[in-house]
């Protein structure tokens, strides 16, 4: 089994590929290692996969066919496992166009590769932020999800069709994962839990919205990664699963746990909803559960030690 994993140098990209690498599996990693985030942490992440004599990186973008195709034809992946995006829902609402570029252009040019080369299975990243503000609750893979709330939606949602629309035509295994609130170690710093951390300890006040009242689904990478390597183990045509813990939690419970572990108490400053953003979030696991054995295991007091015992060695 050699897996191609775009987005090897992300936070999900980092942690599957060190995941399928200890179960003794080959991994060809594909980054275009750009600056939404500073790219020392996501150099940090490939020098720890670099250690595995079976790992081998491509730096390439997804808009590049030609560079994809050449990585193609030289590894012949077995498996493809898709990470790389634009992430971020509050970015899309200044930079949409690389959204348009990574997220559906870089996309179809992956299934592309994927309906020539014939992989035994591609799993995609998708979100739980397809649901949009929807008021059934928890989120089911079989309620509909027709109105996402920002681009960065709208282009996840575009791939869950682009993928069922082919794996239907060609007859090919497609699976979207719609990913919740996930975090972990060597987190991306544009996430809240990274960013209230980090403002924290330099004693800035942190920016809650919704005035503390966000409801997420918050899920440990480990868990995460657990789904997504059983995924990846078992072909299926045209399905998406969703990637939670199936427990609600408030906003103010995480930043309590973090005050906590890092023995600061938050300087806080509440906001208003943003846009583009949802006021809740949580999953129903029961399909991936069964379809899968998907069994997330880490609370968020453990996942927030976990987080911070990272943090603080990086950053403190």
């Amino acid at each position: 089994m050699e897996v191609l994993v775009t987005g090897a140098a992300g936070f999900v990209g980092f942690h599957s590929a060190m995941a399928l690498l200890n179960r003794g599996y080959k991994v060809v990693g594909l980054d275009n290692l750009n600056s939404y985030y500073e790219v020392s942490l996501k150099q940090s992440r490939l020098d720890e996969l670099a250690n595995y004599e079976q790992f081998s990186f491509v730096k390439c973008d997804l808009v590049d066919q030609i560079g994809l195709q050449k990585c193609w034809e030289e590894f012949n992946p077995s498996h493809v496992l898709h990470l790389a995006a634009q992430a971020g829902v509050r970015y899309s609402i200044d930079h949409p166009d690389s959204y348009i570029q990574s997220n559906i252009i870089g996309f179809q040019n992956i299934i592309e590769l994927v309906r020539k080369f014939r992989p035994e299975n591609f799993v995609y990243a998708s979100s739980s932020s397809v649901y949009g503000g929807s008021s059934e609750f928890p989120f089911s893979e079989s309620q509909q999800v027709n109105a996402p709330v920002s681009l960065y939606a709208a282009t996840k949602l575009s791939n869950e069709l682009v993928a069922k629309a082919y794996a239907h035509l060609y007859k090919i295994p497609t699976v979207g994962l719609r990913f919740f609130t996930v975090y972990g170690s060597h987190y991306r710093p544009d996430m809240a839990m990274f960013k209230f951390a980090n403002q924290m300890i330099r004693g800035e006040k942190i920016d809650v919205y919704n005035q503390g009242q966000m409801i997420r689904d918050f899920t440990c990478i480990k868990d995460t990664v657990s789904g997504i390597v059983a995924s990846l183990e078992r072909p299926m045509i045209g399905e998406v699963f969703n990637f939670g813990r199936g427990e609600p939690i408030v906003l103010m419970r995480m930043i309590e746990l973090l005050e906590k572990e890092l023995g600061i108490e938050a300087r806080k400053n509440f906001m208003p909803m943003q846009m583009g953003d949802v006021p809740r979030t949580l999953a129903d696991i029961s399909k991936a559960q069964s379809a899968l054995n998907y069994q997330p295991k880490i609370d968020l007091e453990d996942g927030i030690k976990l987080f911070t015992d990272w943090f603080k060695l990086k950053y403190m």
